[in-house]
């Protein structure tokens, strides 16, 4: 490589604070990428994506307004992994595209830029082998329940069936270059992720 831009690839377990930990690297300067979002931006309606969605699940997984029901799509692919599958297959190489799009941007902006993707499927799409360096951010198991019950409104059996349908993060950690904890209070954590995007700009 050329110059001397890193990119980042960010992932966590379900509700381990990973989207927090995001907007903190965003604050110290860093450019951040949220395949969430281009996911969503993939899909909107009328969109090639979105197309090949309706022709393979049918109308049953639209809104009132085209877009789409994504409760309904999690319904159908989350028992189906054929379904699930061919979801990713429609959705991956689209979210691939554009974050390769929005990365070669920010290194001509700024060719020293800390490019950090947040991604909940780094390693289970074997995205890590595209980027720099590895981070994943780790909550303990209750936490992480006690997060979702919260936030989703899940009970606790269905917040245990989220998690185990996530590659298990004592995995992730054993994959990753830097691991940071999620359930640390904002200043320290502030402070620690001050100090890891001041060694990923060297």
């Amino acid at each position: 490589m050329l110059h001397t831009m890193i990119l980042v690839g960010l992932t966590g377990g379900v509700a381990t604070g990973k989207s927090t930990v995001a907007k903190m690297f965003k604050q110290c300067g860093a450019i951040v990428i949220d395949a969430d979002e281009l996911a969503h931006e993939v899909v909107k309606p009328g969109k090639p994506a979105w197309r090949e969605i309706v022709a393979l699940f049918g109308k049953a997984v639209l809104n009132q307004d085209r877009s789409l029901n994504r409760q309904a799509l999690g319904n159908i692919i989350f028992g189906n992994p054929k379904k699930r599958r061919q979801l990713e297959h429609i959705i991956h190489p689209r979210v691939a595209r554009e974050q390769q799009r929005l990365t070669r941007q920010a290194a001509r902006k700024n060719p020293k830029a800390v490019v950090i993707y947040d991604v909940p499927l780094l390693f289970e799409a074997g995205i890590d082998e595209r980027v720099d360096r590895t981070i994943v951010v780790t909550a303990n198991r209750e936490t992480q329940i006690a997060r979702l019950k919260t936030r989703n409104s899940l009970s606790r059996t269905e917040a245990i069936r989220r998690i185990r349908s996530q590659m298990p993060l004592s995995k992730k950690i054993h994959l990753a270059d830097i691991v940071i904890d999620g359930t640390r209070p904002p200043r320290q954590a502030m402070q620690s992720i001050r100090r890891i995007y001041l060694d990923l700009l060297k």
